[in-house]
């Protein structure tokens, strides 16, 4: 009742549909629930100060363990978020990243191992996921220290940032051919105040 109010509300469509026909269904859909309270949108408080390195075990009768690793990342405006995106894509975002070939295909110590960037209003969040058994925690985890502070040095090859770069670009043409992801995009750019940028702008 508190947050999904027409002011917190965005809706978005894309697809084979005429704009003026959309919006009249979603005001006819509005003018149908006048009860709902037409509040201002409750924003969320934007992150001041970045949080404070902390553990959390959870025990569950599994044979494996599932290690996540997080830290700040950069917000969906920062304009270092297409630097950030290549990091994640050589270190742990293809089949072909660093953690991906040291980890799973060398050794075969993990069946899933990853990177990940999320990217929000006023800051992000960068991770590394790995599921692996208990014999190999310890050694996933060193692999995973090492090849971070060999990207933290700047230790990178030529041919592995071109080769995320089109990844990448590949990756991002591909999803544009789903019109959910589409959606999904053009919401995201209202939800959270930022520049819709072109393709052509991104591949750049």
């Amino acid at each position: 009742r508190s947050m999904y109010v027409p002011a917190n509300i965005v809706v978005s469509a894309a697809g084979n549909l005429e704009h003026d026909k959309l919006v009249e269904l979603v005001q006819r859909s509005i003018d149908r629930r006048a009860e709902l309270p037409n509040a201002k949108p409750r924003v969320r408080p934007p992150l001041v100060r970045t949080p404070k390195p902390g553990l959390r075990f959870q025990r569950k009768d599994t044979e494996q363990y599932h290690v996540c690793l997080g830290a700040p990342g950069v917000s969906r405006s920062d304009r270092r978020r297409f630097a950030a995106s290549i990091l994640d894509a050589i270190l742990g975002g293809s089949a072909s990243s660093r953690l991906f070939q040291e980890i799973r295909e060398k050794r075969g110590m993990a069946y899933s191992v990853y990177s990940f960037a999320s990217q929000y209003t006023d800051t992000g969040l960068v991770g590394v996921y790995i599921g692996t058994r208990g014999e190999n925690l310890a050694p996933c985890l060193e692999i995973t220290a090492e090849q971070l502070a060999e990207i933290a040095a700047g230790k990178l090859k030529a041919d592995e940032i071109v080769r995320a770069k089109e990844n990448l670009k590949g990756r991002i043409m591909l999803s544009m051919e789903s019109t959910g992801n589409r959606m999904s995009r053009l919401g995201k750019s209202l939800v959270t105040d930022t520049e819709l940028l072109s393709f052509e702008r991104i591949i750049a």
